[in-house]
């Protein structure tokens, strides 16, 4: 599976170089949070004013060890997979805007060969040591930074038979290049975005907007009420 994945990664995204902080991942742990605006001493509504928003992430609460369990699992999957699907990003753009200054077919393809190749000796070693639930939250991360699927994006830079290749290949180990970044209908994807949201904040990880429209105080309220709602009935 890591070897498909990687030849998929190879094949989209050529790039030069990542880089990953080694910071103790206990610190700024917390659950809920309020959204506000503090001006000159004055606390403002969200409503109010029209700024980009302000989150302050409160304590984590699990509802048992197991939960907890599972969510430091997903936090340090999605971590150490973050990058690599932020990077996609950047080069994604970079790649496209070179491309517009090669007309020729002959020297596109060569050029996209060329940096192929150095992606695949830069970073070959790193791609093979994820694990099946890496390479799929990898999958959904590109989503969430291109706002296209890894499917889709094959499809569109190479070959729609390949893009259906690429995904036949990759169900065999469990791993759909059509999946989708959900966080507002998938929990698990909504604990990704919190996960990544406390990254941020905590210098963890670097920040890269989201081509996906959604809010995560938005989310926040509607996942904080259904928790509790299923841990009710429960």
């Amino acid at each position: 599976m890591q070897k498909h994945l990687l030849y998929i990664l190879i094949l989209l995204f050529p790039c030069v170089g990542i880089c990953q902080k080694e910071i103790d991942s206990t610190k700024i742990d917390t659950l809920g949070y309020v959204q506000y605006y503090i001006i000159e001493g004055d606390t403002i509504p969200h409503e109010a004013i029209g700024l980009d928003e302000v989150v302050i992430l409160g304590k984590l609460k699990f509802k048992d060890r197991l939960a907890r369990r599972k969510y430091l699992i997903l936090r340090r999957k999605t971590r150490k997979v973050y990058p690599y699907a932020k990077l996609a990003s950047d080069r994604l753009t970079e790649l496209n805007e070179r491309l517009k200054n090669i007309k020729s077919k002959k020297a596109r393809k060569k050029y996209i060969k060329i940096l192929q190749k150095y992606m695949e000796e830069e970073f070959t070693a790193e791609l093979k040591k994820m694990t099946r639930t890496e390479g799929q939250i990898l999958v959904k991360l590109i989503h969430r930074q291109t706002g296209q699927t890894m499917f889709d994006l094959v499809k569109e830079y190479r070959s729609g038979w390949k893009a259906f290749w690429y995904n036949s290949t990759a169900k065999l180990f469990s791993i759909s290049l059509k999946e989708q970044y959900d966080p507002i209908n998938i929990e698990e994807d909504y604990w990704i975005e919190d996960i990544l949201q406390r990254s941020f904040q905590s210098n963890i990880l670097e920040e890269q907007k989201t081509a996906l429209d959604f809010s995560f105080y938005n989310l926040r309220n509607k996942w904080t009420d259904t928790i509790k709602t299923t841990s009710t009935k429960n």
